[in-house]
């Protein structure tokens, strides 16, 4: 359920801060030269290029140590790295006197020492706390989580997708010990595939084809072989092995070290979804096939990033093998009502975006300089080397589709287009694609996008190779249109840009939303997670790539290192630690956001009980565990289910539901409830307060009642309940509540 993108602020700074600030973070790559005293890594920055030719910025590098350090050979000694592309600079081992006078040289912007910050390429896990730490053998800068999970070692995860490409480096099986005994499956060979492609990190893969037509068997391996490379970056997102030296499609965005939230864990892969292209299709008779091989495999975790399977029940019967299973909540935000894998057993994860953003730079005519979201990287500008290095625009006012492109000489010129009066009546990578083909069809040199969410950077795959493509804002757009020169345009490449000043976590534009229409008394989706530009392996390579298909695998990790970690929870249990533990606020204490049409504070329906926090999952206090026959308990209204959530879709006057913890943290233990009633309804819990003795019952059942204040047909409104105890732990759920007066009469919203 692959959908591409990113939102980030847009930042509002100079050309050279922003590349600069990109400099800097592709020296997070650097090591120190620990054996020499004398000599530090220097970081020169000589502004902008000023010619497409990278030799003549070397040589100008090269020219400038030469008359610091006396000659050419020591230059070229010297230099550790040349920035060459989309800036001019160098990265140079000099002592402190030489530094200073290099600092005096014509050209040079500036010169500082070295600076050495966490790497970010797989920038999710160290958003999530999950930090691995400097060296694979560390453990004094890694989560509480991920050292008391030992990595994730020997837990089985299985992952139902296009199949693996088993050369990737995030798929080494270095240091690792035997297979586990308790597995139980093969390696399946066939075409480019054979035994031993399968290791003691891949340790089974299997491939089905049963519903698969010829066409979309066309350009695919006839074998567990990913042509697609979807299933290749959600395994590798679930438990890749590090990788040191990794970024997009090689390019230095999002440069660093690459690994999956369980680094250790094992993978078994199930290949039922087949085609070369974006949308490849999983049938249900295969996904059901290998559903049926993982449960008598043996594995402990199962991450499908698939959509639409609210009919199969027969997940049901992997859970109660004591299998967690993963879905991804789909990819047809921000729509309400879209919200896809939506069964009670099941975990359901929405897409966030993490801190960093990748701020590109357009230059007008008149030398207005204004901020756009990219993936733009090549060396060579696709913008007309003449005029230095400017274009022309052409305002495409009546749509940016064939028809309209195909109206006009678009040859060698930057597209500008703009957003469809109605957004919410089509999709924005949908959109966005349309525009890059007439566009590239039509000859052009760029495309300058309006869009009212930039979750859509991964659509940027189809411009790589032919132009740059910038998504931007409406204001931008109006800043654009209103310069008085502003027939011409030049576009930068894409910098990295990592940390505070980049607003996150955010639910993605494209992430489904709730309610589920199939299940309207579960709350779905259960949780968020990181999903928006994540980094991972993809064939031999590794890319960027947007939607609830990467927020899956993301949780399935954690699913993983809890699995670890608490070997006696049930999926029930482990479900209930990561919602009842999650934030619903950013770094700064402030409401996590929603992208969509109109951004605005995130609710359940958007993010379910939050975005998940690993490292206090691992201690939840109180979790809410169900017996897997209660879930076909035909006695018990869907409402009473003992889920870490509550959704009343039709309260007429009165409900009363009922919900039983068990305790899981210290044997003595006291909580109290604190209520936050959704609008316009009156909520009470009895008993008010829970105990717990040593020795005496782990568990506790409470009643939560609803009354509706006012008779209206309304909405949903939303609250929660949270148990604190003396201040460790705070046990949260989400609720979302309907007042109903006629049942033929509803509101979704």
């Amino acid at each position: 359920m692959t959908k591409m993108g990113s939102r980030s602020q847009a930042v509002s700074v100079s050309p050279s801060v922003l590349l600069l600030q990109f400099l800097v973070l592709l020296l997070a790559l650097l090591s120190a030269d620990a054996s020499s005293s004398q000599t530090t890594i220097y970081v020169v920055y000589m502004g902008e290029r000023k010619d497409d030719d990278p030799s003549v910025v070397m040589a100008s590098h090269h020219a400038a140590l030469t008359s610091i350090l006396g000659s050419k050979d020591e230059a070229r000694k010297s230099i550790v790295y040349s920035y060459k592309h989309g800036f001019s600079g160098f990265a140079a081992k000099l002592t402190e006197p030489q530094a200073e006078e290099l600092k005096k040289h014509h050209g040079v912007v500036s010169v500082k020492p070295n600076t050495y910050h966490q790497v970010h390429t797989t920038r999710s896990w160290d958003f999530l706390g999950i930090s691995y730490g400097q060296q694979p053998s560390s453990l004094s800068s890694s989560s509480r989580l991920l050292r008391k999970a030992k990595y994730g070692e020997d837990v089985i995860v299985g992952v139902i997708d296009t199949g693996i490409w088993p050369e990737s480096r995030s798929f080494d099986d270095t240091g690792y010990g035997p297979v586990p005994k308790r597995w139980k499956g093969v390696c399946e060979t066939g075409q480019a595939f054979n035994a031993s492609n399968c290791n003691r990190k891949v340790i089974g893969a299997r491939w089905y084809a049963g519903d698969a037509t010829e066409e979309d068997l066309k350009g695919e391996y006839r074998s567990a072989r990913d042509a697609n490379g979807h299933g290749t970056h959600t395994a590798s997102t679930v438990a890749g092995s590090p990788v040191r030296d990794a970024s997009h499609a090689g390019s230095g965005l999002a440069a660093g070290l690459v690994r999956g939230g369980a680094p250790r864990a094992r993978l078994a892969i199930y290949k039922s979804c087949h085609a070369v292209g974006l949308d490849a299709r999983c049938g249900d008779a295969s996904v059901l096939a290998a559903l049926d091989d993982a449960i008598g495999d043996g594995v402990d975790v199962l991450s499908l990033s698939l959509g639409g399977v609210n009919e199969k029940p027969e997940t049901l019967h992997a859970v109660a093998a004591g299998i967690t299973v993963v879905f991804a909540a789909g990819n047809e935000g921000p729509v309400q009502q879209t919200v896809k894998n939506a069964l009670p057993w099941v975990i359901t994860v929405a897409a966030a975006t993490v801190d960093r953003s990748f701020p590109t730079v357009i230059t007008l005519g008149d030398g207005q300089k204004m901020v756009g979201q990219s993936l733009y990287y090549h060396n060579r500008s696709a913008a007309s080397k003449s005029n230095n290095g400017f274009t022309s625009l052409h305002f495409a006012a009546t749509g940016c589709d064939r028809k309209n492109l195909g109206s006009g000489n678009i040859t060698g010129k930057i597209i500008v287009c703009f957003a469809p009066a109605i957004p919410s009546t089509y999709s924005p990578g949908a959109e966005f694609v349309k525009a890059t083909q007439a566009a590239i069809a039509g000859g052009a040199k760029g495309i300058i996008f309006e869009q009212y969410s930039t979750d859509i950077l991964d659509y940027q795959l189809y411009c790589q190779g032919h132009m740059p493509c910038v998504v931007v804002d409406k204001e931008t757009i109006f800043r654009i249109i209103q310069s008085n020169n502003s027939v011409v345009a030049k576009i930068s490449p894409a910098a990295t840009v990592v940390g505070a000043q980049v607003a996150s976590p955010r639910v993605a534009t494209f992430s489904s939303r709730g309610p589920s229409a199939q299940f309207p008394g579960i709350l779905k989706p259960d949780i968020a997670a990181p999903g928006v530009s994540i980094l991972a392996a993809k064939g031999d390579s590794y890319e960027l790539m947007s939607g609830t298909s990467m927020a899956c695998p993301h949780v399935s990790a954690i699913v993983a290192l809890l699995k670890s970690v608490h070997l006696d929870w049930s999926p029930a249990m482990i479900k209930s630690a990561i919602v009842t533990t999650a934030s619903v606020t950013d770094r700064f204490g402030l409401p996590i956001q929603a992208n969509s049409v109109q951004r605005k504070p995130a609710d359940p329906f958007d993010f379910g009980s939050g975005h998940i926090q690993p490292d206090r999952a691992m201690d939840p206090g109180l979790v809410y565990d169900i017996k897997p026959d209660d879930y076909n308990n035909d006695d018990l209204d869907i409402e009473q289910l003992n889920l870490p959530s509550i959704a009343v879709p039709d309260l007429k006057e009165s409900v009363t539901l009922t919900r039983t913890v068990t305790n899981v943290g210290p044997a003595k233990a006291t909580y109290r409830a604190v209520v936050e009633a959704p609008a316009g309804v009156k909520m009470s819990v009895e008993p008010p307060v829970i105990a717990f003795q040593k020795g005496g019952p782990r568990n506790t059942t409470f009643k939560v009642t609803f009354m509706a204040k006012q008779r209206v047909q309304g909405g949903y409104a939303f609250g929660s309940l949270t148990w604190l105890d003396d201040g460790k732990h705070s046990v949260r759920i989400p609720i979302a509540v309907r007042t109903v007066v006629r049942d033929f009469v509803a509101d979704a919203s």
